[in-house]
């Protein structure tokens, strides 16, 4: 279990990367007050717990419901980490940072950004949806389940701190 909890812990902080999107929460909530970046940054983690949870409990449920087979699911979710991976590698622009640079002064509102694009598609998107239910194909559920739920919670709860605490990160 400890090797399945240090495998999904790995796979799923890379795919949040509560570093990598502290940038992107300031931005969003740059016209926030303190308490209400406070706010958003739980009401965003706690969606997104709510969204892996759905996935990691349903998925393959929602999945067959479909008549996606898991293996053109992991291809289909291999194929979005690659883009992913090649669009960090090439440096371009990310849609929520395009999308903030574009705003105007007038259109600049203080938006409730803690579902979308936070929650979804930032935190739990598709890439970290694949990569749990990906994670979970060919291990017992009681194995997998627990320690997935273990890991990607406390990636969230390190999420939480990034962005509760994201005033005093951008300091230093």
């Amino acid at each position: 279990m400890l090797a399945v909890f240090t495998h999904s812990f790995a796979a799923v902080f890379a795919m949040m990367n509560p570093f990598g999107n502290l940038p992107v929460f300031m931005t969003l909530t740059s016209s926030h007050t303190l308490q209400e970046q406070r706010n958003i940054a739980k009401r965003s983690v706690l969606i997104a717990f709510v969204i892996m949870t759905v996935f990691l409990l349903l998925g393959h449920y929602i999945l067959s419901f479909f008549g996606i087979t898991i293996n053109a699911f992991r291809i289909a979710g291999g194929i979005l980490i690659f883009g992913i991976a090649n669009q960090l590698l090439q440096a371009k622009t990310g849609h929520s940072q395009s999308l903030h640079e574009n705003e105007t002064l007038e259109s600049k509102g203080k938006d409730d950004v803690s579902v979308t694009p936070l929650a979804t598609p930032i935190l739990a998107g598709p890439g970290t949806i694949a990569t749990i239910m990906a994670l979970s194909v060919g291990n017992p559920p009681v194995v997998v389940f627990p320690a997935e739920f273990v890991a990607y919670t406390l990636v969230l709860v390190i999420i939480y701190l990034v962005f509760r605490y994201s005033h005093l990160i951008s300091k230093h």
